[in-house]
């Protein structure tokens, strides 16, 4: 091996050895992190094998002795026996028409008219996000490997359950995974469709189409968002013998999770590193942020998606499936009878539906609304038709609340038991309500805490700036925190009258369902997301 001399960039003599053997510190740090991530599995199936070989033959705890109840016998108001299961097979009808919706759009929005200059740069966007997304699906699987041996070990050997249903919880981890990885990839396709449309469309100086296309874009994501999710976990529920759904239900929440904060974290912060890339050729060649000749501005538009696209459509599939999942389990084990246990499990997943229901319906409302008002504007406020949206949805969602509840558990115990549980689910919706509402008070332009940053800019310059951002957003921590506390006090107080007759620590049932209301408006929250994206592109 002969040594080499070479000039660096620098014009320095650099001596060493041939370039193929030379180990720079990026191969390094690769090698480094990929060997402690194999020690890190390893350190954990040898402590579930230790766990398995020390645990003897008692009895374990655990995901695996969580037993999913028959639903056969489930009867709701008006209904005889089996109406309870025939409920949730509508609600798997449901979520076939909500995939049907998404789809839909999706087609009307390819058709629409757009420049060919425009659609080769949403294609150039689109190219470039799917780059992205292809090297963070080689990154899950690996991840996913892992998480797949951890499960052969603790389900196959510590809890000693059948190779054929340790398949089948593999497989369903697999299948959460696959469920956050698709809605990234579907958000991301109908996103770069309709950035072009829009822009286009901005071409006739009428601000309506301009509002409606970044709306049914994010409605056809969040509505094949939802009904995925809520399609999986119905099949688990209604299909799989009950002595294996709960530890499926465990899988697949394991998975989503597992792709969802891998998708969330390198998300933003790939939008975060091409933003300031982009900003830093702005400066260095005196040209605008989206000018054509700025090289960081096809890695500044993925990055949009990337982080207000990919990243909130991941989560927000992974936020409303382990929901569940937590709820599902909590019945399981907190309450004694199985004829609860099985109301309940119906009751959830039958709102559940109905909210994919109110929210298409909201949508539907709500654009015919816009239409008859906007038609004809030069222009409007932007923020006024997003927030009668999810001011409708919230409403009609705890409306619809409360008749499903009703029929679902209104002749259980004293017949108080459906009110006081539709009751805690909406402080949980009016908080997905009126939480914007409190982010607007600081964020909108019209707000006076905003006027006082932009004042500030004027008299102090950037450290005046700095401080005054600082208290408005710590002011708003405030606003948020007394609303969110104050909603889950009601929420617990309501839960003190009287469930503990039904359950084990009716509080902690009590936060989730809170939790499960927040959610309720799952496509409407997902649209607002996707708006961003989709006209900042555009």
């Amino acid at each position: 091996m002969g040594l080499i001399v070479s000039t660096s960039s620098e014009g320095r003599a650099v001596a060493g050895v041939s370039p193929s053997t030379v180990r720079t510190p990026g191969k390094r740090l690769r090698r480094t992190g990929l060997a402690a991530l194999v020690g890190l599995g390893g350190l954990t199936l040898a402590g579930c094998s230790s766990e398995a070989s020390s645990g003897g033959s008692g009895s374990h705890g655990g995901e695996v002795n969580l037993q999913v109840p028959s639903l056969a016998d489930v009867a709701v108001v008006g209904g005889g026996a089996g109406s309870g299961r025939m409920l949730l097979l509508v609600g798997l009808v449901v979520c076939a028409m909500g995939l049907g919706f998404g789809y839909l759009v999706y087609h009307q929005l390819k058709k629409l008219p757009v420049h060919p200059s425009m659609r080769d740069v949403a294609e150039l966007i689109f190219t470039t996000c799917k780059a992205y997304l292809l090297k963070q699906g080689r990154f899950l699987m690996v991840l996913w490997a892992f998480i797949a041996a951890v499960i052969v070990v603790y389900y196959g050997f510590l809890v000693d359950l059948p190779w054929g249903k340790v398949a089948i919880v593999i497989a369903f981890s697999l299948v959460g995974m696959a469920g956050s990885y698709s809605v990234a990839w579907f958000g991301i396709r109908v996103n770069t469709f309709a950035n072009a449309r829009t822009a286009f469309a901005s071409l006739e100086g009428k601000p309506l189409p301009v509002h409606r296309i970044p709306m049914k874009s994010g409605m056809s994501i969040g509505m094949v968002l939802i009904s995925l999710e809520l399609l999986t976990m119905l099949v688990i529920l209604l299909f799989l013998p009950g002595d294996i759904a709960g530890a499926c239900f465990i899988g697949f929440a394991i998975g989503e999770s597992l792709g969802a904060a891998a998708l969330r974290i390198a998300g933003g912060i790939f939008t975060k590193i091409a933003d300031i890339g982009s900003d830093l050729m702005k400066i260095a060649f005196k040209i605008k942020e989206d000018d054509a000749r700025n090289p960081g501005v096809i890695a500044d538009c993925t990055g949009d998606n990337a982080g207000d696209s990919v990243g909130p459509s991941a989560d927000g599939f992974e936020t409303y499936g382990v929901t569940g999942v937590a709820l599902v389990t909590f019945v399981l084990l907190a309450v004694d009878s199985p004829a609860i246990q099985a109301s309940l499990l119906v009751w959830i997943f039958v709102v559940r539906a109905m909210m994919v229901v109110a929210s298409a319906l909201s949508y539907l409302v709500n654009d015919a609304w816009a239409r008859a008002r906007y038609a004809d504007a030069e222009r409007f406020d932007f923020e006024t038709p997003l927030t009668s949206l999810v001011w409708i949805t919230s409403l009609v969602s705890i409306a619809g609340t409360f008749a499903m509840t009703y029929v679902v558990l209104g002749e259980i115990g004293d017949g108080s038991l459906w009110w006081k549980l539709s009751a805690i689910i909406s402080c949980g919706t009016i908080a997905g309500a009126l939480i914007p509402e409190l982010v607007k008070a600081f964020t909108s332009t019209k707000s006076r805490h905003t006027q006082e940053v932009v004042k500030s800019t004027r008299q102090g310059g950037a450290s005046l700036n700095i401080l005054s951002g600082l208290v408005a957003g710590n002011f708003s921590g405030y606003w948020l925190g007394i609303a969110i506390v104050g909603l889950m006090g009601g929420a617990f107080l309501i839960s003190e009258q009287g469930l503990a007759e039904f359950m084990l620590a009716p509080p902690v049932f009590a936060f989730g369902l809170v939790a499960f209301g927040f959610l309720s408006m799952g496509p409407v929250t997902i649209a607002v997301d996707s708006y961003g994206p989709v006209t900042d592109n555009a």
